[in-house]
């Protein structure tokens, strides 16, 4: 493997993040309530990471215990993505990012990315301020000036579990602010339509959703013509189960090959 390829794990993590855990989106203007949730802690979800058809490492979702933070209870939500053992060799990745939110899934309260990716070391931390409505963000704790944000704003990594709270045989769209301390944006992600996807031999009814990545930025900034594509089941739970990325160097596919939790 070329080392210039050290690339993919940056194009996974902003997917994974933006889109798995990023933007796949929801309305503002719907509340679930805690009996119509579709996961629950123990929930794992293990992914398989291919760049082209080369398998380079694996992305784990997990839905971990409830905890409270500055007195309030909270869902607390994981990613982690880790090279394999050969790409260590060339370009070693260890990202965990953390995400707590409030239990009706009204705001997020506090995320975390821990980033290990070759020389590349971050420590961001956003806290969410709802008395002031800013978020303050901080890298190994040197801070940058707040934000303002909009009602209802939630972390990257939060929205993928908003996504499996809606109805998307009912909406086109859907529509959320979102921010990563940076800035806060308006995520949208169109239901594009309904089909039939087969991974491992396991055929499974799904949604697909193009996400509006114009506003991510990151390694989709400056690229021409980019597309992420996901697919979430078409039952109850609405599972994510395939992402993919296309830009003119190449494409990875994200596939679900194992779950904890069903």
């Amino acid at each position: 493997m070329n080392l210039t390829d050290k690339n993919i794990f940056q194009k996974f993590r902003y997917v994974l993040i933006f889109v798995v855990c990023g933007v796949l989106l929801f309305s503002s203007t719907t509340h679930a309530t805690k009996k119509t949730f579709p996961f629950s802690p123990g929930e794992t979800l293990i992914y398989g990471i291919k760049w082209g058809i080369i398998p380079v490492g694996e992305g784990v979702l997990s839905v971990l215990p409830f905890r409270e933070v500055n007195g309030q209870d909270a869902y607390h939500f994981e990613l982690k993505v880790t090279s394999y053992p050969f790409l260590d060799l060339f370009y070693k990745v260890r990202d965990t990012i953390s995400s707590y939110v409030a239990m009706d899934f009204t705001r997020s309260y506090y995320y975390r990315k821990n980033q290990r990716e070759g020389r590349t070391r971050r420590d961001i931390i956003v806290e969410f301020d709802w008395d002031t409505n800013q978020a303050g963000y901080s890298n190994f704790g040197i801070q940058k000036p707040p934000v303002d944000i909009l009602p209802g704003t939630l972390d990257p990594l939060s929205l993928v579990y908003f996504a499996r709270l809606q109805d998307l045989d009912q909406i086109d769209e859907i529509v959320v602010p979102v921010t990563d301390g940076k800035k806060c944006i308006i995520g949208k992600a169109n239901i594009v339509k309904r089909e039939y996807i087969t991974i491992e031999s396991r055929v499974f009814d799904t949604y697909l959703l193009e996400p509006d990545i114009e506003e991510i930025g990151g390694v989709f900034e400056k690229v021409k013509n980019a597309k992420i594509r996901v697919w979430l089941t078409a039952d109850d739970r609405r599972i994510p189960v395939r992402v993919e990325s296309k830009v003119p160097v190449g494409s990875f596919t994200a596939e679900l090959i194992s779950m904890v939790g069903e």
